[in-house]
């Protein structure tokens, strides 16, 4: 193992470490799923570009499919929960809601 890959990997670890200390640290939902959010994928590419170096092409094209396959569809995933969060939780800490109009009406939509 080089010494390049394994700082690589350390550093991912550290970063998901500080994503999970943010998950459990910050005071709001929103808060917490964009820690839980932004830094996984990061964490992820980090560490697995620490893991292709040290194993080779063969593992560096698994990775980086499972690697682009995260960042594609984590986001869309995490939009979909602060989504379902901002319907289902109550928004007092919000100054302006833009998505109140919008919900109103497709909630008095007859269809």
């Amino acid at each position: 193992m080089t010494i390049v890959a394994t700082a690589l990997m350390i550093l991912g670890g550290a970063v998901a470490v500080l994503a999970g200390v943010g998950v459990l640290r910050f005071e709001t939902t929103y808060a917490r799923l964009h820690a839980a959010g932004k830094a996984s994928p990061v964490a992820f590419l980090i560490a697995g570009i620490g893991v292709a170096i040290d194993l080779g092409p063969e593992a560096g094209a698994l990775l980086l499919i499972a690697g682009a396959a995260m960042v594609l569809t984590l986001p869309v995933g995490v939009h979909l929960l602060f989504r379902a969060v901002h319907r289902t939780s109550s928004n007092d800490h919000l100054l302006i809601d833009d998505l109140a109009p919008a919900e109103d009406a497709i909630q008095n939509d007859p269809q």
